[in-house]
């Protein structure tokens, strides 16, 4: 797949010194990555790749707008992104488990920013992607609304600190997760 190798430097034929490299990552990218979070995007991704004799610093900027699914109603959303990261590529026989640093093992005379670049769109994402106040999907939402468990109230309870007191085996208390399933079971 030429997509592929359009991710591959060649590190052995560079000079010491810093090289520039440009990636316009589209829909075709994420495409590559079965698993992705990211489903779409429109990412610039800008790399100045330092060469010095024991390794290689990667210092990649990342700017642009991708699609992923809303974490309240799962249709999709639009999330503009944007970082500067750090990635080392260290010239070594040792494994590592530092996240920033990737051993570049002596046989290899190439690196893949593919991956690297992936991961770095993901972890500029925010922690939570939402449609803005009224745009997620009414349908969802009321569909969800039916299977929640804690009312507002408990939940308000609940981050006020107070601790509820869990149910004694000998009350009456059943599970409303099990209620629901009866209540199912018993419309059949």
């Amino acid at each position: 797949m030429k997509l592929s190798k359009d991710y591959i430097i060649p590190f052995v034929g560079l000079k010491l010194g810093v090289h520039a490299y440009k990636f316009d990552i589209t829909d075709t990218f994420f495409e590559i990555f079965e698993y992705s979070i990211i489903h779409k995007g429109n990412v610039e991704v800008e790399l100045q790749l330092e060469k010095k004799e024991t390794m290689l610093i990667g210092n990649f900027t990342v700017n642009g707008e991708v699609e992923t699914e809303c974490d309240r109603c799962t249709d999709p959303v639009k999330t503009k992104i944007n970082g500067e990261y750090r990635l080392i590529y260290k010239f070594d026989t040792e494994p590592s488990d530092d996240e920033t640093l990737i051993i570049v093992y002596p046989e290899e005379f190439e690196i893949d920013v593919k991956e690297n670049i992936l991961e770095l769109i993901t972890v500029s994402l925010p922690s939570r992607t939402i449609h803005k106040e009224g745009e997620c999907n009414e349908e969802m939402l009321s569909i969800l609304d039916e299977y929640i468990l804690v009312s507002k109230n408990e939940e308000a309870d609940a981050s006020d600190g107070e601790s509820k007191e869990e149910p004694n085996e000998n009350d009456d208390y059943v599970d409303p997760r099990w209620a629901a399933l009866k209540k199912l079971k018993d419309n059949k």
